[in-house]
């Protein structure tokens, strides 16, 4: 029983040094391809900051919303007059006129919060509508940019660091102000 069992050591002996051996080749393959993988890094921020496509989204919709932002401000500055002229004729009205004029305000004071407040939440989805579609651009942008240049991988920011040799970022800032129509600087 002693000798049947020393083959069958020997025989798991030598299997696991071929599986070591075997793991030992493909590693090193791996190692070897890694090498000559193409790796860049892409600081988002940056991207985002820089690219002309988010400064002309913030025009955008500073245009879209001008209108109703100047309306709003009328109808403030309305209220402000009409609590000023509230306040100087506090004593001197007549209890009718003084009720007619705080009813006034009141209603002009509601008309002006709803109306901030809507205009926060259409702005902010506006915004949010805008930052997802440029957003979608960067990315296209980015991908377009590793297919084009051969690249294997992307790192996208934060990282813990990122060698300047492999930063890509003002070449894709390049790509997104080209397909702007805005020329690098």
């Amino acid at each position: 029983m002693h000798q049947t069992a020393a083959p069958g050591r020997r025989a798991r002996s030598r299997r696991t040094g071929r599986i070591l051996a075997l793991l030992l080749a493909l590693a090193s393959a791996g190692a070897a391809g890694a090498q000559q993988a193409r790796i860049g890094y892409v600081d988002l921020q940056r991207l985002l900051d820089n690219a002309p496509q988010m400064s002309d989204s913030s025009e955008r919709l500073r245009a879209e919303f001008a209108e109703r932002d100047r309306a709003l401000k009328a109808d403030e500055a309305r209220l402000a007059g009409l609590q000023d002229r509230q306040r100087r004729e506090a004593g001197l009205v007549t209890p009718d006129a003084g009720a007619a004029l705080a009813a006034e305000v009141e209603a002009l004071e509601r008309r002006v919060r709803r109306t901030r407040e809507a205009l926060r939440a259409e702005l902010r989805r506006r915004g949010e509508e805008e930052t997802e579609q440029r957003w979608r651009e960067v990315n296209e942008a980015v991908a377009a940019f590793a297919r084009e240049q051969g690249y294997d991988l992307i790192v996208a920011s934060p990282v813990f660091y990122a060698s300047p040799a492999i930063d890509v970022t003002d070449q894709v800032l390049a790509r997104l102000r080209t397909g702007s129509g805005q020329r690098p600087p």
